[in-house]
């Protein structure tokens, strides 16, 4: 409740952030959000408070002592991931001045507003989603599909999904 009543569709521009959600949301790849909201702070210390350039040079062993971290998902492919995406994060930054100044060019720089009046009118992914989805894996990101793309917009309020009821929406209407 309180990550949806203060976090959730904020419009993010801090790339340390967009790369905080990119990892949080692809180990979140098959299990449910909460679970990965109760291992942030563990992730956020065995990550290093998600600093890109310092992930983009972990090593085995770092990978190993990730894979033994009970506070964070265990997962190989998806630790293995995470690094692969720092570097190219890292290469986004360099191409377009930031991540930030990337992710909200599919939008020109202003948030999608739904319209939506209940939760199942909420799609898991759209064109959008699908578009930058497509490009991120062009570029060899990983984890990082359609779905979790969709979250990934959502989270950061480049696609504001509050329902028109929720007093969310209207504080979200950048």
């Amino acid at each position: 409740m309180n990550y949806h009543d203060t976090e959730w569709g904020v419009p993010v521009y801090d790339d340390q952030k967009h790369f905080e959600f990119l990892v949080l949301e692809s180990a979140q790849a098959g299990l449910s959000w909460i679970t990965i909201l109760k291992k942030r702070e563990n992730y956020r210390k065995a990550y290093d408070n998600f600093d890109p350039k310092k992930v983009a040079r972990y090593t085995d062993a770092k990978k190993a002592k990730l894979m033994a971290d009970a506070g964070i998902v265990r997962n190989r492919l998806k630790i293995e991931a995470s690094i692969n995406n720092a570097k190219l994060f890292l290469e986004v930054q360099k191409e377009f001045g930031s991540f930030s100044d990337y992710i909200w060019s599919f939008t020109k720089g202003k948030p999608v507003i739904g319209k939506r009046k209940e939760l199942s009118e909420i799609p898991p992914r759209t064109e959008l989603s699908d578009t930058i989805a497509a490009d991120l894996k062009k570029r060899g990101f990983k984890f990082l599909g359609s779905v979790i793309i969709y979250s990934h917009l959502q989270a950061t309020g480049i696609v504001n999904d509050h329902l028109t009821n929720c007093f969310r929406y209207k504080c979200s209407k950048s």
